[in-house]
């Protein structure tokens, strides 16, 4: 294992150095949990089921048999937890002779930076790969997909009959899709769309769609019926992670949609190698990221 030594911070060993810069910059918040359900977990993965429920209760006819339905199970989905982990190490000489900062107080930070970039990425690679049929969950579909299967024979779909951008009217539309959700027996579930997630792109866009008292775009003075409806109750959260500046999301308020499994949370430890004296530092964590209930959530991945 190579360590950082001397020869890699030469400027670092210098007198007359006026700045060290490249590890501080700022960082964007925890985004991926705008997204996730976050649950802590005990085991090496967690497995959990769907159950179709009944159908419609039907009448029963004055001195007839009672009828009797059966529940089902509709299908399971996995999360298998991945260990992320990452250190560097620096040689005795190098923390001896340093100058300026603490080498291991900034190189820490620096080591922080990569684990919380690679949490970012995991989790949006989920909507990044939310129309992909090679990607599918429990059900054997893509996240959003026309043509979820139901127990009783039919689909359901978390798409727009037509891909399409981010305005008013596709936004309206997935509304109304939502409010038509039904169980898989058939029976309507009262869903309602939560957050808007979008990509950087799109972020004038859903500004303008959702906070203004008027219509956009018009002359008519016409109320925002999105706006003034709190059809999107909890707004919109950019996503910088996300890769596709024309896909959008809609967050439900349907329970167990997109999870965040914490197996072994985020820890860091040191130690020092006594025959060579170089300092090793390292960070560690487990989690998976994936969904159960597809109806957690509504993408569209635009029109171009």
């Amino acid at each position: 294992m190579a360590a950082i030594s001397r020869a890699q911070l030469l400027k670092e060993l210098l007198p007359g150095l006026n700045a060290l810069f490249g590890l501080e910059y700022e960082r964007y918040g925890e985004e991926y949990k705008e997204i996730f359900e976050i649950e802590s977990s005990e085991r090496s993965f967690e497995e959990e089921q769907k159950l179709s429920g009944f159908g419609a209760a039907p009448v029963k006819n004055e001195g007839s048999a009672i009828a009797y339905d059966n529940a089902q199970e509709a299908w399971s989905t996995r999360y298998t937890h991945e260990t992320i982990a990452l250190g560097f190490s620096l040689t005795e000489e190098a923390i001896e002779d340093n100058l300026y900062d603490s080498l291991s107080a900034r190189y820490t930070k620096a080591l922080a930076r990569a684990m919380a970039y690679t949490k970012e990425v995991k989790g949006a690679n989920i909507l990044n790969n939310a129309f992909n049929t090679n990607y599918v969950g429990g059900d054997g579909k893509s996240l959003c997909n026309s043509a979820h299967p139901l127990v009783y024979g039919s689909t359901i779909s978390n798409v727009p009959s037509t891909p399409a951008d981010l305005n008013e009217t596709s936004l309206e539309n997935a509304v109304i899709q939502i409010s038509l959700w039904t169980d898989e027996r058939g029976l309507l579930i009262a869903a309602k769309p939560k957050k808007l997630i979008i990509p950087s792109a799109l972020q004038f866009v859903a500004t303008r769609i959702l906070e203004t008292e008027l219509r956009v775009g018009t002359t008519d003075n016409d109320i925002n019926a999105l706006k003034n409806n709190g059809a999107i109750p909890e707004g919109y959260s950019v996503n910088h992670w996300l890769t596709d500046t024309n896909a959008w999301f809609l967050t439900t308020d349907v329970p167990n949609g997109l999870k965040h499994f914490v197996r072994t949370p985020l820890s860091t430890s040191m130690d020092a190698d006594f025959d060579t004296g170089n300092a090793r530092y390292k960070a560690r964590e487990r989690y998976s990221f994936g969904w159960s209930d597809y109806l957690g959530m509504f993408g569209s991945q635009g029109a171009s």
